[in-house]
């Protein structure tokens, strides 16, 4: 399972003295336990009060979380001529980048784009939801969102 690979992961940092891995994996084991807790706690105001453990899935999409607010840091540190913890955020975002499924490319995701477009019958960015409904469940956590959504917007401008 994901979140053990994490684990373990994070003694062998501790192990041998990686700071920056250390730093990070502990940051990304505080996501996936809070989401956790955010889960319990859903679970037991349903009234079925089980512990709740997170699924791969739901650990891809807390660390796909976590990579999108570290490069929002990149772009802000750029902004602010921080290049030291742009580069910083760089690499914690390529430690996290191992739990994550293989990335698709631009041109794979543009090809799935046109066959959602062309199977939901969308014509314009108006129905650009219907889009990224069919689209998502097979690329989450495999294509970085901002980029799916502007291939979207451009095969439906077109």
């Amino acid at each position: 399972m994901l979140k053990e690979k994490i684990k373990s992961d994070y003694i062998a940092a501790m192990k041998s003295k990686s700071e920056a891995e250390i730093s990070i994996l502990k940051m990304a084991i505080a996501a996936i336990l809070n989401k956790e807790k955010e889960k319990q706690y859903n679970a037991a105001k349903a009234g079925e009060g089980q512990k709740t453990e997170l699924t791969d899935e739901e650990i891809v999409d807390a660390i796909s979380s976590e990579i999108k607010k570290l490069r929002d840091s990149v772009r802000l540190f750029e902004q602010g001529k921080r290049d030291d913890l742009a580069a910083k955020s760089q690499n914690e975002i390529a430690i996290l980048s191992r739990y994550l499924p293989a990335q698709l490319g631009e041109e794979a995701v543009k090809e799935l784009v046109a066959a959602a477009v062309k199977k939901t019958g969308a014509s314009s960015t108006k129905e650009m939801s219907k889009v990224m409904a069919e689209l998502m469940p097979e690329i989450k956590g495999k294509a970085d969102g901002s980029m799916v959504s502007r291939l979207v917007k451009e095969a439906l401008n077109h």
